[in-house]
C-alpha cells in the first residue's frame, strides 16, 4: 500500500512496476502500495492445489452505455468442501495476480478442513490476468475510468451469485470475506455493501480510516519509528540523523561517488536530485521493514531474517560522536539486510524496494480517484525527514500524471467513515508492529464489530501460514477468528433451515 497522500516527488524517485506501459517513474503515491502485500510462502507445508477458472464480467455495473464484459480470473479448491451448503471462504482480491495472495493466504487453506469450507481467490478488476479491456487497459484513463473499488466490490458480489447457482450444492452455502491491506478493506466493505452476499467478513490490516480527517497523518510513520526505537539502542535516533549526514556527503562530487560505492548501488548517483530519490529509497526501506518485521526468516518484499528490525539495529547503536561516514557505513550495512540478506545481490537497486508482483501502476490511480491516504512526517514524533500533508499538491501532480483528480472525502462517503456502527459482523485484526494500524479499527465497535490485535504482528500476520516461531498472540488470534467463522455459519445454517457437520471445534464459539 502506498502513502497515498504525500508529494508524488518527495516519497520515493524509484521506478514504478509497470503493467501496460513504460516504467513511469511516480513517488508520493508510491509508498502507500507495498503494505498490502501478502508476502511469499515460506512454508514446509505440501504445496496447494486449485482451480483456475474464469467469468465473464461486466465492465461498468453501475452504468448501461458500457455494455462490454471481461473475463475476471479466479481460483477454487474444494477438496475439503462438504456438500450440500458448505461454507465458502471468499478471498476479496488486492491489487495485484490472485495467484500471489492464493500462495500467500496460508490461514485460509489451514482452517478449510476444520470448516469443511470451500476457498475462492477472485481476482481484482485491472490486475493479473483480469483486464477489462485487454492491452488497452491502462491505455488512457477513458479505459482506466472502471478502475474502482465500488466496481470491484460488484464483480465478487456478482461472481458469487453465479457460483452458487452453477455448483451443485452451493445454493445455501454461507459466506464468509476474507481480505489483507486493501483486500482487507474490500472485505469489510463488501459485508457492508452487500450483507445479503457474505454473512461476515475477516480485514486483517486493513487501514479503512486512513483518510482525510479520519486519523491524524504522522501516525503512520510514528509507528515505524516505535518499531525500530525498540528494536535497539539509538536505532530511530541514528537514522533521524542519517538524513543530515546524507545531506553533507552527497553536497561533492566525491561525496556521491562514495555513497554509491558505500551501499554498492547499480546505478551511481550523480548529482542532488540523485541524493533526493536515494533518501526516498532508504525511506522506503525503513517502511517496508517494519511492514515485515515477522519472527521467523520469511520472503516477503524480500528474504529476509527473523526479527529483521532487531538485525538492522545491530549496524546502527552509535553514539552521538560518530562521524558522518560512520554512520553512513552503518545505514549502509543495515540496507543490505534487506536487500541482500542472501548475498546474492551483486548490487543494490534503487529502483525496486519491493516484490513485482503487485500492480503498482494501478494502485496509484486507484490513489489518485478515491484511495486518498493522507500521510506526513515532522521529524521529532518520527525519525523522518518533515513533510507536510498538501491535497493540493497531491491532486495537483495525480492531475499532471494522469489528467485526474482525487476526490478527498469520497472514500468516507461511500464506505460510512467512522459511522459503522449499524454494521454486523466484521473482524478488524491489526498487528502492534504494523504502521498501517494506525488507519485500522483497533477497538471494538459493537458486540459483532469486534478487533482482535496482535501486540507482536506485523503486516497481517494473521493470515499467513502458521509457525513454530509465531508468537501466542497471533495463534490466540487465528483461534478466535476461526470460532467467530464457525459462529457465523451456524447463524446462518440456522437462518436457513441448513447445516452440514464441521469436522473439527464445531461447538466452540466467541
Amino acid at each position: 500500500m502506498m502513502a497515498g497522500g504525500r508529494s508524488l516527488d518527495t516519497i520515493a524517485a524509484t521506478s514504478i512496476v509497470t503493467l501496460c506501459l513504460a516504467c513511469l517513474h511516480v513517488t508520493s503515491l508510491k509508498s502507500q502500495l507495498f503494505t498490502r502485500l501478502g508476502g511469499l510462502r515460506y512454508t514446509t507445508e505440501p504445496p496447494i492445489s486449485y482451480k483456475t477458472l474464469y467469468f465473464d464480467q461486466k465492465i461498468d455495473h453501475f452504468g448501461f452505455l458500457q455494455d462490454g464484459t471481461f473475463k475476471q480470473r479466479y481460483l477454487v479448491a474444494d477438496n475439503h468442501w462438504q456438500q450440500p451448503n458448505g461454507p465458502i471462504l471468499f478471498y476479496t482480491g488486492n491489487e495485484g495476480d490472485i495467484t500471489w495472495f492464493c500462495n500467500n493466504t496460508g490461514f485460509m487453506w489451514e482452517v478449510a478442513e476444520q470448516l469443511g469450507a470451500m476457498l475462492v481467490f477472485a481476482e481484482h478488476r485491472y490486475y493479473g490476468e483480469s483486464l477489462p479491456f485487454g492491452q488497452d487497459s491502462y491505455s488512457d484513463v477513458k479505459h482506466l475510468n472502471y478502475l474502482t473499488s465500488e466496481q470491484a466490490l460488484a464483480d465478487f458480489a456478482v461472481l458469487i451469485q453465479n457460483i452458487k447457482t452453477i455448483v451443485p450444492g452451493a445454493q445455501n452455502s454461507p459466506v464468509i470475506a476474507i481480505g489483507g491491506s486493501y483486500g482487507g478493506m474490500l472485505a469489510s466493505w463488501f459485508r457492508m455493501k452487500y450483507p445479503n452476499i457474505v454473512v461476515g467478513a475477516l480485514a486483517a490490516s486493513a487501514p479503512i480510516w486512513q483518510f482525510p480527517d479520519m486519523v491524524p497523518c504522522g501516525d503512520f510513520y510514528k509507528i515505524v519509528t516505535q518499531d525500530f526505537a525498540k528494536s535497539g539502542k539509538n536505532c530511530d535516533t541514528n537514522i533521524r540523523r542519517s538524513w543530515k549526514a546524507i545531506n553533507n556527503v552527497s553536497s561533492s562530487v566525491s561525496g556521491l561517488q562514495w555513497l554509491s560505492e558505500e551501499f554498492s548501488l547499480c546505478s551511481p548517483l550523480k548529482n542532488k536530485n540523485d541524493a533526493v530519490s536515494f533518501k526516498s529509497w532508504l525511506q522506503e526501506t525503513w517502511v517496508n521493514l517494519a511492514m515485515v518485521d515477522y519472527p521467523y526468516e520469511a520472503n516477503f518484499l524480500q528474504p529476509l531474517p527473523r526479527w529483521p528490525i532487531q538485525v538492522v539495529c545491530k549496524y546502527l547503536g552509535f553514539d552521538a560522536t560518530v562521524s558522518d561516514e560512520q554512520l553512513l557505513h552503518g545505514v549502509a550495512q543495515a540496507a543490505k539486510v534487506y536487500y541482500n540478506y542472501t548475498g546474492n545481490a551483486p548490487c543494490l537497486n534503487t529502483s525496486q524496494t519491493a516484490t513485482s508482483s503487485l500492480g503498482a501502476l494501478g494502485w496509484f490511480f486507484q490513489a489518485c480517484t478515491e484511495m486518498v491516504m493522507p500521510m506526513c512526517t515532522d521529524g521529532v514524533q518520527d525519525m523522518f525527514e518533515p513533510e507536510e500533508w498538501s491535497f493540493q499538491a497531491f491532486s495537483d501532480e495525480c492531475n499532471s500524471v494522469f489528467g485526474v483528480r482525487p476526490r478527498a472525502d469520497w472514500a468516507g462517503t461511500v464506505y460510512g467513515g467512522k459511522k459503522i456502527g449499524s454494521h454486523s459482523n466484521i473482524i478488524f485484526s491489526n498487528g502492534g508492529l504494523d504502521p498501517w494500524s494506525a488507519g485500522g479499527v483497533t477497538s471494538n465497535i459493537s458486540q459483532s464489530l469486534v478487533s482482535i490485535m496482535i501486540p507482536d504482528g506485523a503486516h497481517h500476520l494473521d493470515l499467513r501460514y502458521s509457525n513454530k516461531l509465531d508468537p501466542p498472540s497471533v495463534r490466540a488470534a487465528r483461534a478466535l477468528e476461526l470460532k467467530y467463522f464457525q459462529k457465523w455459519i451456524r447463524q446462518a445454517q440456522k437462518s436457513t433451515g441448513t447445516g452440514f457437520t464441521m469436522s473439527k471445534n464445531r461447538k466452540n464459539s466467541p
